[in-house]
């Protein structure tokens, strides 16, 4: 396992990261924390949860585990997140400091320490001024309840108002952003990316394999059954069957990964993983699973090495198609068009 930078700040945290929403609803506790067991044993230190994940049980059980590794949780690299409903009442859900500071102690609670090393606004809110949360996540790192902050599910223009507020107000600066990325959704390079690079902000993919369409385990026009997310719910939000198997881009990222997968004997997971964690900005690729035989081959993408070429390959295949203005050819050209002075 190699390790980087957690962003623009000094904490060094594992290439990948163990996702832990399954915690508490597809996995069990003692199904948990082996999963645990066998992310720490592949040299994993960084854990990601939240606080609306099983609706609570998710940080309990990472708690527990805790508790009971003293030394591997001295290495662990902490993350959870705040902003969506943990009970009915009118304060109970947003990025305000009311809702955030009773957010961000239940978790410290459930988790069973004292401090958060990643405190991440899970998404934007619309109804508090930004300046208000940022403050709030500024005291929280004055205080020692967080070592870092960062945020999930931001816009790229809301990224870098965010990043523009905290320095003009000389807080602590966003060290991540955590989006949907992986070889079907691209869709973030057109801003979200390039913002990140800018500000020095860590990217921290969550779903990098779509929901399982990367894994390799679904054939074209066979509809899935069976205990995968899919075969449980074809109709699963952005996953969906019907609509990834009508595209034929869907296909042809499928065959090159297993092109690739069987030139190296790795499995197309492995590479669909090597592609993402080898992306510009990306710090730790959150790797999600029900099993330990899951993740410790998922795990395999970090021994894994891909080629220029087949990188190339997985690129092309998996090219966004936009519209053409302004992120199309005709916007691409507009960018490039030459000016007055020879600039």
């Amino acid at each position: 396992m190699q390790f980087r930078t957690l962003g623009g700040s000094g904490a060094a945290v594992s290439e990948q990261a163990l996702g832990t929403m399954t915690f508490g609803a597809e996995a069990t506790e003692e199904t948990s924390h082996e999963i645990l067991d066998a992310f720490v044993e592949g040299g994993g230190t960084f854990i990601d949860t939240a606080d609306v994940y099983s609706a609570g049980v998710s940080e309990e059980i990472i708690g527990r585990w805790l508790a009971g590794h003293p030394t591997e949780a001295a290495q662990a690299v902490i993350a959870t997140k705040g902003r969506f409903p943990m009970g009915d009442g009118p304060n109970d859900v947003g990025i305000s400091r009311r809702h955030l500071r009773t957010a961000l102690d239940a978790s410290l609670t459930r988790l069973g320490i004292d401090h958060i090393d990643l405190y991440q606004m899970h998404a934007w809110d619309a109804y508090t001024p930004i300046e208000e949360t940022l403050r709030f996540l500024d005291d929280a790192v004055t205080a020692g309840k967080i070592g870092y902050y960062g945020f999930s599910n931001f816009l790229g223009w809301q990224l870098t108002k965010a990043v523009h507020v905290a320095k003009a107000n000389h807080f602590a600066a966003p060290v991540t952003l955590q989006p949907q990325y992986n070889l079907l959704v691209r869709d973030i390079e057109h801003e979200v990316v390039p913002a990140s690079l800018d500000a020095n902000i860590g990217l921290l993919p969550w779903s990098p394999l779509a929901g399982g369409w990367l894994s390799g385990k679904y054939e074209k026009d066979v509809a899935p059954t069976g205990s995968t997310r899919l075969g449980e719910n074809p109709t699963r939000g952005m996953e969906a069957w019907k609509e990834r198997n009508e595209n034929p881009r869907t296909w042809a990222v499928v065959d090159a990964l297993k092109e690739i997968a069987d030139a190296h004997g790795a499995s197309s997971s492995q590479v669909a993983l090597r592609w993402l964690g080898d992306q510009p900005a990306v710090t730790s690729v959150i790797l999600g699973a029900r099993t330990v035989e899951q993740l410790r081959d998922n795990m395999g993408a970090t021994d894994l090495v891909l080629s220029s070429e087949e990188t190339q390959r997985l690129t092309d295949a998996s090219a966004p198609t936009p519209d053409d203005y302004p992120y199309g050819t005709a916007g691409v050209a507009q960018r490039h068009r030459p000016i007055a002075g020879g600039r």
